[in-house]
Parts: structure tokens; sequence; C-alpha cells
């Protein structure tokens, strides 16, 4: 069963589309399921993300989570952008399914990419930040929540 919040994530997504010339751009999937997020950003000069904005191809729960990602970052820094677990966005949505836990980490795992597409667009290193995975395989989903 949804939480209420997932079903309006879903019904009512907010921040659909993309952005021309974005500072970073990334795309993730799920080979399992089919899921593709693509997440975008754009990033001021003094690192903040003033606006994200996502694409995807999902069920109900991918698009809520994308919904509820590009919330969670915009108005952040690159560092709180990069603190945003797969967790969080399950716990801003009160909570998933567990055989739909793979969606929040699609959502985080595309903020990363779009982070590290900035990055190498920039030419910098950002602390803490790891080289994607393109393919999030629901092997690596947490058993815990």
């Amino acid at each position: 069963m949804y939480s209420e919040k997932v079903m309006d994530h879903f019904q009512n997504p907010r921040n659909v589309g993309e952005i021309p010339d974005a500072s970073g751009v990334g795309t993730v999937g799920n080979a399992k399921c089919g899921d593709i997020m693509r997440m975008y950003l754009d990033i001021d000069d003094n690192g903040i993300i003033r606006e994200c904005k996502f694409k995807t191809f999902g069920c109900g729960a991918a698009v809520a989570t994308s919904s509820m990602a590009t919330e969670l970052v915009t108005g952040k820094s690159i560092k709180e952008a990069l603190q945003v677990t797969n967790k969080a966005v399950m716990e801003a949505l009160d909570g998933l399914p567990p055989v739909k836990v793979h969606c929040s980490l699609l959502a985080e795992e595309a903020i990363h990419a779009a982070l590290w597409d900035y990055a190498e667009k920039k030419g910098i290193k950002i602390e803490g930040l790891e080289k994607p995975k393109s393919d999030i395989s629901e092997e690596e989903e947490e058993e815990d929540y």
C-alpha cells in the first residue's frame, strides 16, 4: 500500500521536465524493472542548486521518488545534496513498500550522477562523490527497510 504522499507525488509530480543547458545531468536505470530516471541540476556559482527537474520512465513509485528527490535538493548546497539518501527520500514520502525500495535508490543515484556530470564539466572533484552506477540492480537493495 502506498502512502498519501507517494500518491500525491505520483499524481501531481513536482519539477517534471528538462533544464536547458543544465549544470549537470544524470541518467540511471534498473535493467530488471525497466525504470529509467534522468535528473537535471542548475547549480549557481556558489554551489547552490537553484533548480532541479526530472524525467522518469517507470512505475508510480519511481515517479514519486524522483519528484520528492527534486524537492529535497532544490535550494541546497552540493554537499547537502550529497547527503540526500534513498532512506531520506523514502522517509519524506512516509515510506515505500519493500519491493519499491529500488526506486528510492534510483533517485539517490540520479542525484549523484547529475552531480558527477557537473563535476566533470567543471573539472572539479566533489568530496565524498563516487562515480555513479548507470544500472542499479535489485540485488543491491537494502533489506532492512
